[in-house]
């Protein structure tokens, strides 16, 4: 007979990607559980088939309330490891990212997927590249990253920052996917949020997501600042986050009467709040271009949306939207760019709607099927181990 198939996931804090991906695996595996701080429904639910084990929640306040979180959930992740699930394949997020670091200290074989790549995310946070922290992480990351079953990332750019750590590791890249695959964008007319905000009528650039330190919107307000007489024109800053406050306290100092500053939406709104928009802003500090790509881009090409992207030329993000022909990259410091192309837009609807509809083609290429891309190659290089 043989043995059952036992394997455990750990991400402090499960949403959309995480469900799809623990679900794949709870067709092939016999038993499956999920350590997590919460699970956020979107689309699909977990698969009744799943244990959860509950850790403390992931905190999104400030770098210092991040890090206590990650540290307790690191604690209890290695006591649930250690004394539940040590002889379980073992599948880590990189959400604490301190826990994937503790995988050989465990039996059984285990696997990651690098959501965010750190130590090099820290360099966003001001930590020096050749500070003690930075240093032990690189050392740790050689270790754990040479000796790990499977290695997953979501783009070339970001698999080439791996690369440092394990230069001769296969690495596969499988691109994320939209919560909203499954619905067709809400014309202006018909978008009730967009009545609701009293938005009718005026071109909407929009950020929404998250408002941390390594997160520029400053960069939207000046722009925001030169296009502050044209009046048909609204900047919607909607998110959370610990610079929330510091954006909302700039925006009223400056009078800036084009912009409009909200809280983060319910899940029940998300997509709806997106096809309010005219332009989707994503925003990528450019002192670390391949350590992620910000999921949301796939939701926002469902919704069809043109895409102004504020990051370095040479991301994952410039990539991924330059291929596709969504909408157009601009450095943080090009506010001249920006401002032409949102006039290009607003005069050019012809070209506005050759970016929406490359975003709904593009959205179809990234959709929960790529969850089965986890499993599949997960069980090949199992079976090419035996």
């Amino acid at each position: 007979m043989n043995p059952a198939r036992k394997i455990v996931f750990i991400n402090q804090a499960t949403g959309y990607l995480t469900i799809d991906i623990v679900n794949a695996f709870a067709a092939y595996f016999d038993e499956v559980v999920l350590i997590t701080g919460s699970v956020r429904v979107q689309d699909t639910v977990l698969d009744h088939r799943i244990r959860t084990e509950k850790i403390v929640l992931y905190d999104r306040g400030n770098n210092f309330k991040k890090l206590i979180s990650w540290i307790v959930a690191s604690f209890q992740i290695f006591f649930l490891l250690k004394f539940r699930y040590n002889s379980y394949d073992k599948f880590f997020f990189t959400v604490p990212p301190t826990a994937y670091l503790m995988a050989p200290w465990f039996r059984g074989k285990y696997s990651i997927l690098v959501f965010d790549l750190y130590p090099d995310a820290l360099k966003a946070n001001g930590f020096r590249e050749n500070g003690l922290l930075c240093r032990l992480w690189s050392r740790r990351n050689k270790r754990v990253f040479n000796h790990a079953h499977m290695i997953y990332t979501l783009s070339d750019a970001m698999k080439t920052g791996i690369n440092r750590y394990s230069a001769d590791r296969d690495i596969r890249v499988i691109p994320n996917w939209s919560a909203f695959s499954r619905l067709v964008p809400i014309p202006k007319e018909s978008n009730i949020i967009l009545k609701r905000d009293g938005l009718q009528g005026k071109f909407v650039i929009q950020y929404s997501g998250n408002i941390g330190v390594t997160h520029n919107v400053e960069t939207l307000l000046e722009l925001a600042e030169t296009l502050r007489d044209e009046t048909e024109i609204i900047f919607q800053i909607i998110g959370r986050g610990e610079r929330s406050n510091e954006i909302a306290r700039r925006i009223k100092n400056s009078g800036l009467t084009n912009c409009l500053m909200l809280p983060f939406r319910d899940d029940s709104e998300l997509y709806e709040s997106l096809c309010e928009a005219d332009i989707a802003v994503i925003i990528l500090d450019d002192k670390t271009p391949d350590i992620s790509i910000p999921s949301k881009i796939y939701n926002i090409m469902s919704a069809g949306l043109p895409i102004m992207a504020i990051a370095s030329h040479d991301s994952g993000l410039a990539e991924l939207v330059t291929r596709h022909q969504l909408g157009k990259v601009f450095e943080k410091n090009d506010i001249s760019g920006m401002r032409k192309f949102i006039h290009e837009l607003m005069s050019n609807e012809k070209q506005r709607s050759l970016y929406s509809s490359n975003s709904l083609e593009a959205s179809g290429i990234y959709t929960s099927q790529n969850a089965g891309l986890y499993l599949s190659s997960y069980i090949e290089k199992t079976i090419d181990q035996v």
